[in-house]
C-alpha cells in the first residue's frame, strides 16, 4: 500500500508540475534552453522516515539560476490514499493537498554549488533550473547515501594553487594533495589546464568553452577521457609518462597536461610578457568525475635582452645553437667600410639567420651548408645578427664578417657540392667518383671510410660539415690534388679509387681547401662495390 501511495503521488506530481524524477546516486546531464525553466523532483525511498541528502550542481558554460523548494503532503491526503479513498477529484485538488514551503536554497552564478539537507518521507523536493543567457547544459548529482565514497574527488582544506616561480618562458605551480588522490592513486590523478583567457570553475565548463572557441577536437581527451579521437598533432606523450595536449584556439594557446599524482609542475615553453591562467582538476578516470582547485594566473616576465657578442673584422667564431630551448644568439658588427660580407657555414643541423640594421630586417633565411651575403651601407653602421636552430636538436655554425679588403673566409665554391658516382664503372675492388671544381686553383683531398649498411643514415645525418681532413684517420686518406679550369663547364674532375673490398659499403668525402686554409666539405657519397664481377 505504501509503495502504491508513493507511486500515485509521483504520478500526480508529474502530471501537475510536468517534472522528471531525479536519479539518486547518479550524475545527470541536463540541457537547458534559454529562458525555459526545467524542473526535477525527488522523494525519499520507501521505508525510510528521514535521510540526509546532497545536491551538487555544476554549470558547464554560462551562469544559471537554480533553486530547491519543498512540498509536503497533507495528512488527509496520505490517509485517504492509504485507505483507497483517493479518486480523480482529488487530483484537481492536488495543489491544495500539498503545502509549498519557503525556498530552501537558491543560487545564481557559474560556480559548482552543493546543498546539504535532511529529507523526510512525506516530503517532495523540487529543483528548478533556468538559463537566461543562452542554451547550455549542466550536471546534477543527487545522493541520499552519505556513507558511501563521494562521486567527486575531495579537495584539500586549502584548494588554492600556489605560484612558486615565474620567468620569461616558464611558470612553476604547486598545490596541496587531494585526500582522494592519496587513497586511490591508480585511478585518480591531477590534470592541469593552461589558457590565455580566464580561469574555469569546473572541468566541464573548461571543455565547453574551449570546444566552442574553434578547436578541431574536444580538449577533454587528457582530462576526462571522452571518446573523441585525438588529433595526433595536438597530443604528445612525454618521456615521463605525462599526457600533454597543446592546441591553438581563437583565444590563444590552450595546453592540458595530466601529471599523475604529482602536486607540482613547471609549465615550459611559454611566451614572454604574456598572462596565463592555470587551473588544476583532480580527476577520477573511472567515473569521469572531477573537482576544481581555485584557479590562479601569472604573467611571464619580459624576455631578457640577449647577450650580444661583438664580431671582429675577419675573425671566425663557432657557435653551438640550442634547439631544445629555442634560444637565439645575437652578434653585433660595426662596419669599417661601406660594403660588408657575411659568411656562414652550417656545421650540423638547419640554421636560421637574420641580419638587421637600425631595427630593419635586411635578410632572413634558413639553410644547411654555406651562405654568403654582401650588404652595402655606411661606415660605422651597426649590423645585428640573430642565429638559432630551426629544429628541436642542436645545430652548430661558423660565422665570419669582413670587408672586401680581407681574404674571404671560404674559398670560391662550385655550383654544387655533391659527389657523383658512376654505377657502370663500379667493380668488385674500385669505384669512380666525380665532383665540380672552380676557376681558382684549389686543393682537393679525398677520403674513404668502410661502413656497415645499417650505419649509412647515422654517418650521413650526423656528419659535422665543419670538420676538416685533420679529423680523419690517416688510413682513410686516398689522395690530395690541385685542380682548376677557367671554363666552368669543364671544371669537373674524376677519380677512381682502387683496392676496395667486394660487396662492401664505403663512405667517400671530398674536402676543398682554398688559400685561407679553411676546408669546405662536399656532401658525403655512399657507394657499394659489386659483390660479383
Amino acid at each position: 500500500m505504501a509503495n502504491s501511495l508513493q507511486q500515485s503521488f509521483k504520478s500526480d506530481l508529474f502530471n501537475f508540475y510536468r517534472t522528471v524524477i531525479l536519479a539518486d546516486g547518479k550524475e545527470t546531464t541536463i540541457h537547458l534552453l534559454k529562458d525555459i525553466p526545467k524542473r526535477y523532483h525527488f522523494v525519499l525511498e520507501e521505508g525510510r522516515t528521514s535521510s540526509p541528502f546532497t545536491v551538487t550542481v555544476t554549470p558547464c558554460d554560462v551562469p544559471i539560476e537554480w533553486s530547491i523548494w519543498v512540498h509536503k503532503m497533507s495528512p488527509n491526503y496520505l490517509g485517504k490514499s492509504a485507505h483507497g479513498g483517493y479518486d480523480n477529484q482529488d487530483a484537481l485538488k492536488f495543489q491544495k493537498t500539498t503545502k509549498v514551503e519557503s525556498t530552501l536554497f537558491s543560487y545564481k552564478g557559474n560556480s559548482v554549488e552543493t546543498y546539504m539537507g535532511m529529507s523526510y518521507y512525506s516530503t517532495v523536493y523540487m529543483l528548478e533550473f533556468l538559463s537566461t543567457e543562452r542554451d547550455t547544459h549542466i550536471t546534477v548529482y543527487l545522493t541520499t547515501d552519505t556513507s558511501s565514497d563521494h562521486l567527486y574527488p575531495e579537495l584539500p582544506s586549502d584548494p588554492r594553487i600556489d605560484v612558486l616561480s615565474v620567468d620569461h618562458s616558464a611558470v612553476t605551480l604547486a598545490w596541496k594533495h587531494s585526500p582522494t588522490v592519496l587513497r586511490y592513486q591508480e585511478s585518480v590523478q591531477y590534470c592541469l589546464l593552461m589558457n590565455e583567457k580566464h580561469n574555469y570553475k569546473s572541468l566541464c565548463a573548461a571543455e565547453t568553452a574551449i570546444r566552442s572557441s574553434g578547436m578541431k577536437s574536444p580538449p577533454a581527451l587528457a582530462l576526462s577521457l571522452s571518446p573523441y579521437s585525438p588529433n595526433p598533432q595536438q597530443v604528445m606523450l612525454l618521456s615521463n609518462g605525462e599526457l600533454s595536449i597543446i592546441s591553438k584556439a581563437s583565444s590563444g594557446e590552450v595546453r592540458q597536461i595530466c601529471v599523475g599524482t604529482k602536486n607540482s609542475y613547471t609549465v615550459p615553453n611559454l611566451t614572454p610578457s604574456t598572462q596565463y591562467y592555470f587551473d588544476v582538476f583532480v580527476v577520477n578516470f573511472l567515473t569521469n568525475a572531477s573537482a576544481a582547485y581555485t584557479g590562479t594566473f601569472a604573467r611571464t616576465l619580459e624576455e631578457p635582452e640577449p647577450k650580444i657578442t661583438e664580431l671582429k673584422d675577419g675573425k671566425v667564431i663557432h657557435l653551438i645553437l640550442d634547439g631544445r630551448k629555442r634560444k637565439l644568439y645575437s652578434l653585433q658588427y660595426r662596419a669599417r667600410h661601406k660594403k660588408v660580407q657575411f659568411a656562414f657555414q652550417s656545421c650540423s643541423g638547419q640554421v636560421e639567420v637574420e641580419i638587421s640594421r637600425d631595427e630593419k630586417v635586411l635578410m632572413s633565411e634558413s639553410f644547411a651548408g654555406l651562405r654568403h651575403f654582401m650588404l652595402k651601407g655606411r661606415v660605422g653602421d651597426i649590423y645585428l645578427l640573430n642565429l638559432g636552430s630551426t629544429e628541436p636538436s642542436n645545430a652548430s655554425v661558423k660565422v665570419q664578417v669582413s670587408s672586401l679588403f680581407h681574404k674571404p673566409f671560404f674559398p670560391v665554391l662550385p655550383e654544387s657540392l655533391k659527389i657523383k658516382s658512376f654505377s657502370k664503372l663500379r667493380t668488385c675492388d674500385s669505384v669512380t667518383i666525380a665532383w665540380l671544381g672552380t676557376q681558382q686553383m684549389s686543393k682537393y683531398c679525398v677520403y674513404k671510410k668502410q661502413i656497415e649498411e645499417d650505419q649509412v643514415w647515422m654517418e650521413t645525418r650526423n656528419a659535422d660539415r665543419c670538420l676538416g681532413p685533420e679529423s680523419r684517420h690517416k688510413s682513410n686518406k686516398v689522395l690530395c690534388k690541385y685542380f682548376h679550369d677557367l671554363n666552368l663547364q669543364r671544371a669537373v674532375t674524376t677519380e677512381t679509387i682502387r683496392g676496395l673490398k667486394a660487396g662492401t659499403v664505403y663512405l667517400f668525402d671530398v674536402y676543398l681547401i682554398g688559400s685561407s686554409g679553411i676546408p669546405v666539405r662536399y656532401y658525403s657519397r655512399v657507394v657499394k662495390t659489386r659483390k660479383k664481377c
